[in-house]
């Protein structure tokens, strides 16, 4: 999938907190390389390890993951000619011991989790090394048993480490009290004594050193020189053992380079599991349903990041509808329940439990597509438009029925006319091509567009009227509001304002209207054109009065079906409608106000909210009446 989609889902602030649950290099390696996959078969198998996991963690159990500390290098190094170190095998031998430990706790769950504990199947304990290892080194040091020859040496070196000892007691006996201290001292590995410098000339021997204030002298007596030469000489022969040791180890250890490659991505494996299942009981993580068709239905739905701060949200799509039109107030939380419901799909096709309520249901899809957030770039200079565009061409690319398209404030940045027409051209052709589509917009000729087109549908994020204040609920089949005239108002914006923004709001804004007509000012002179005007203001407060009344009205329907109901027990064809009537369009479900009377052919103009619509008379049924 895109990176820059993914990125602008925050997936790789999911990485990074997924990244604190791994303990070895490669479940943190496994993690970096982690993308969403599209094959339906393998996310369900991945999901399902992953539910087992947590479960196994839920139970209390403590799982023996073996560590990986120095085995990174071991196994780069096999079979390169290079001889393991003592503490290389220790390293060695606390990986397989640790191997063991996770084989038989696999065995003991291979009922419980069946999943999980296969992979454990492919491990091979490797016995005869870790004996052999065992045999040879303790306390990170080779055994005087692991050789003949090296028992041997090691023999005669304590031998003539006695006679050597024994002989320097006697000689710091007798020099006792020429000498700088009482101890012993070494000088490039060999016995010495500390001698006063004035009386150096009375040890027979050889200065190897001086003190820095070159009031000591560190003599090697020559009765201890013979001593001193065997010692060396069974030292190197000592090292030479020991490095035949290690050398005959380390070849076994190479003869099972397959088996510990395989146990160390094994344990890479177990380690990715576990951190997926430790995040999703971090999370509130659970398994989910999956289909190949477009349909999404999640229960009680959180972003991870948010967290149970969120509002939970519930969200449809993909069977009655397959685009959904969001709207409502700034801050109302559109933004987060889009990416939310982004987010949670690439998480599912990467086997990762998500914080949803358990049955709820994903669809796998191809490409998941994204333009949230400006996208501006400093180097480019490009505007809020262009980076939509930019966004909008890469999503055109890759759309088809296995895509799901995420736009943010669809027409925002450039003229509203044009950007209107431009969004609902690419929702369209998104439609055409089956891509399965959240969108979200304050436009209301999106919203109308949205509730007449066949395979869209409306929702709403709730948003308390009376604190002003977001509900963060997602409410699917109703369109919303921006609310910003009753914002406006509740901080202090004088009414007079408020009723002159409906007026444009509905209408527009015009410099005049033409005579006979309240819509249009005649463009007289003197007295008549005062006159006009002052009926044509009146005219207007009346049907910025009446646009308030039938905001209400909408706002505090419950769907709908409700309204067409009420209007349809007040529907009066006694009389033709008039300016000002408001008026209920089945077409479009929605109430508006007369603007236009009937013309020859029956049709009346209709204004909803910003937006002028004529229909056929037939289709109007009367709300109230002017």
């Amino acid at each position: 999938m895109n990176e820059k989609a993914l990125q602008r889902l925050d997936y790789g602030k999911v990485k990074e907190a997924l990244m604190g649950y791994a303990v070895s290099y490669l479940g943190k390696r496994q993690i970096e390389q982690l993308v969403p996959m599209t094959v339906t078969k393998t996310i369900r198998k991945k999901l399902d390890e992953t539910a087992e996991a947590k479960t196994l963690l839920q139970q209390g159990a403590s799982v023996p993951i073996p560590s990986l500390e120095g085995v990174e290098q071991i196994l780069a190094l096999m079979g390169t000619g290079y001889v393991f170190s003592e503490k290389d095998f220790v390293h060695m031998l606390q990986f397989l011991n640790s191997c063991a430990q996770l084989m038989k706790y696999m065995r003991a769950k291979s009922e419980a989790a069946p999943h999980v504990s296969a992979y454990a199947a492919s491990m091979d304990e490797i016995a005869k090394l870790k004996a052999e290892i065992e045999r040879t080194i303790r306390s990170g040091k080779i055994v005087d048993a692991a050789s003949k020859e090296l028992m041997k040496v090691r023999k005669r070196i304590i031998l003539i480490e006695d006679r050597l000892k024994l002989k320097l007691d006697s000689l710091m006996s007798k020099h006792r009290s020429i000498l700088q201290e009482n101890l012993l001292s070494t000088r490039g590995g060999r016995y010495v004594l500390p001698v006063k410098k004035e009386h150096r000339k009375l040890v027979k021997g050889s200065v190897l050193d001086e003190s820095a204030s070159g009031q000591t002298v560190y003599i090697e007596p020559a009765d201890i020189v013979s001593f001193q030469f065997e010692l060396a000489g069974l030292k190197a022969e000592e090292s030479r053992e020991e490095m035949k040791v290690l050398s005959d180890l380390t070849a076994l250890a190479e003869q099972y380079t397959h088996e510990f490659g395989v146990n160390v991505e094994t344990v890479g494996i177990y380690d990715f599991l576990f951190a997926k299942a430790k995040y999703a009981l971090a999370i509130g993580g659970f398994n989910v349903e999956l289909n190949e068709n477009g349909v999404i239905d999640l229960r009680e739905a959180r972003h991870p990041l948010v967290g149970k701060q969120m509002i939970p949200l519930d969200f449809i799509i993909g069977r009655r509808y397959k685009s959904l039109v969001i709207t409502g107030p700034n801050t109302g939380g559109k933004t987060l329940a889009t990416k939310t419901v982004g987010l949670l799909t690439v998480l599912v096709q990467s086997g990762l439990l998500v914080p949803v309520k358990e049955g709820s249901l994903f669809s796998v899809f191809h490409h998941v597509a994204v333009d949230i957030g400006d996208g501006q770039s400093i180097e480019h200079a490009l505007s809020t438009f262009s980076a939509h565009i930019h966004n909008v061409i890469d999503i055109l690319k890759v759309a088809d029925s296995s895509t799901l398209v995420l736009i943010d404030e669809m027409a925002s940045g450039t003229d509203p006319g044009e950007g209107v027409g431009l969004s609902v051209a690419i929702l369209e052709e998104l439609h055409r091509r089956g891509a399965t589509v959240v969108a979200t917009t304050h436009f209301t000729e999106i919203k109308n567009f949205a509730a007449a087109t066949p395979g869209f549908e409306n929702a709403r994020m709730e948003f308390d009227r009376d604190t002003l204040q977001p509900l963060y609920r997602l409410r699917i089949g109703e369109a919303g509001q921006s609310y910003a005239f009753l914002i406006a108002l509740k901080l202090g914006i004088p009414e007079e304002i408020i009723g002159r923004s409906r007026e444009i709001s509905t209408e527009g804004y015009s410099q005049g209207v033409k005579a006979n007509d309240p819509l249009e000012d005649t463009g007289g002179e003197g007295g008549g054109q005062s006159e006009d005007r002052a009926e044509s203001d009146a005219y207007w407060k009346k049907i910025a009065a009446r646009v308030a009344v039938v905001e209400e009205t909408s706002q505090s329907s419950e769907d709908e079906s409700a309204a067409a109901q009420v209007a349809e027990t007040e529907i009066s064809h006694s009389r033709s409608l008039k300016i000002g009537d408001c008026v209920y369009v089945s077409a479009l479900g929605r109430t508006g106000i007369v603007c236009e009377t009937e013309d020859s052919k029956g049709v009346v103009g209709v204004m909803i909210e910003r937006q002028k619509f004529k229909t056929n008379k037939n289709s109007l049924n009367l709300h109230i009446e002017g």
